[in-house]
């Protein structure tokens, strides 16, 4: 494979990050952790749930995130767990968009190595695995 030149590498990298910005700056919500469902059962002996998963009550949502170093769980309406939902798939977006700019400032900084001749495996490895979370990122 003939080598690029560094104006053509860098002018690439430039257009990329642009709509890296242009998908970052789309995002309103944000919101780190997990939102799990639950049914739940009550305890009574003579309810329905304590004979029948089917009959357990729910659904109940859960959200889960880190505060000064411990996990919390929250429990939310319906309504709060729908706007989580999306704010958590926001916040995932947002980190494999960064990791995106990341690889390809590092690439552009240094245009004339190839992507084998990485110094760090550990970047090399996440520039291979890279979700481009715009799809295409990647020449």
């Amino acid at each position: 494979m003939p080598a690029r030149r560094p104006e053509t590498v860098a002018r690439h990298a430039r257009e990329r990050i642009a709509r890296i910005r242009a998908a970052l700056a789309g995002i309103e919500r944000l919101c780190s952790g997990t939102l799990q469902e639950r049914m739940k059962l009550c305890g009574r002996p003579g309810c329905a749930c304590a004979r029948d998963p089917a009959a357990r009550h729910g659904p109940y949502y859960e959200w889960g995130f880190m505060r000064g170093g411990k996990l919390v769980h929250r429990q939310v309406s319906a309504e709060h767990a729908a706007a989580l939902r999306e704010a958590i798939a926001n916040y995932r977006k947002v980190r494999a968009l960064l990791r995106d700019w990341e690889i390809e400032t590092s690439g552009s900084l240094t245009p004339n190595s190839s992507p084998n001749a990485d110094p760090d495996p550990a970047l090399d490895r996440r520039r291979k695995s890279a979700g481009n979370a715009l799809g295409d990122v990647s020449e």
